[in-house]
């Protein structure tokens, strides 16, 4: 028993103390042991790939600039025979594309047809959307209208989960994070999918640029 004992401590005593070389064993266990795999190839692709895959069920595209937008937005709303009107996320950035043809308005009501909004960024691992709730970015708009369409930049798709939470660290905290993963929708009655039970029944993300 005691020669047991002091084998356990000679191996607890052999264990290196330096913090650097314990962050460095940490980091290196890190990147293989606790991420499930996913598709090889860039981050954006990636996030593509998944948006579309069945679990997620929602659709995208890309376009070249944050000036072609617009377009894409109504070619969703003509593809869904919506009318041309929506509530704009009042975001600077948004705001300043040009919406002819579209009637648009900041506040967004219950049930609310169609909404536009600019997501902070997006996680390849997991197709999700990320945002940071603020005053150019009320949370609302992520959960009452049927149809979301939502701006991203391509080079703000993070690989991974932890990647996005590593981009953050140290920052001033918002008040609520959203990460939104695909439309929602139920079975619970009858087995019969019902779109938009908590939240937009149908997801549209729009890539901007390359990453």
């Amino acid at each position: 028993m005691n020669d047991a004992r002091t084998e356990i401590l000679k191996a607890i005593g052999k264990v290196p103390g330096n913090p650097a070389t314990i962050a460095a064993q940490a980091q290196r266990l890190r990147a293989g042991a606790c991420r499930p795999d996913r598709v090889n190839g860039p981050a954006d692709e990636v996030f593509i790939e998944r948006l579309r895959s069945p679990g997620v069920a929602a659709t995208a595209e890309r376009v070249a600039t944050m000036q072609d937008f617009p377009d894409a937005v109504r070619r969703y709303l003509a593809a869904h025979q919506l009318a041309p009107a929506l509530a704009l996320q009042p975001h600077p950035d948004l705001q300043a594309l040009d919406w002819s043809g579209i009637a648009t308005h900041e506040h967004i009501a219950t049930d609310e047809p169609a909404a536009v909004g600019l997501a902070l960024g997006g996680i390849a691992e997991t197709g999700s959307l990320v945002f940071h709730s603020s005053s150019v970015s009320p949370t609302l708009f992520c959960f009452l209208p049927l149809h979301h369409i939502v701006a991203v930049r391509a080079s703000q798709i993070w690989p991974w989960l932890e990647d996005y939470a590593d981009a953050f660290a140290g920052c001033a905290q918002p008040r609520n994070v959203n990460l939104i993963t695909g439309a929602s929708g139920t079975t619970d009655i009858e087995g019969t999918l019902v779109r938009g039970a908590h939240g937009p029944g149908w997801l549209h993300a729009v890539l901007i640029g390359n990453a």
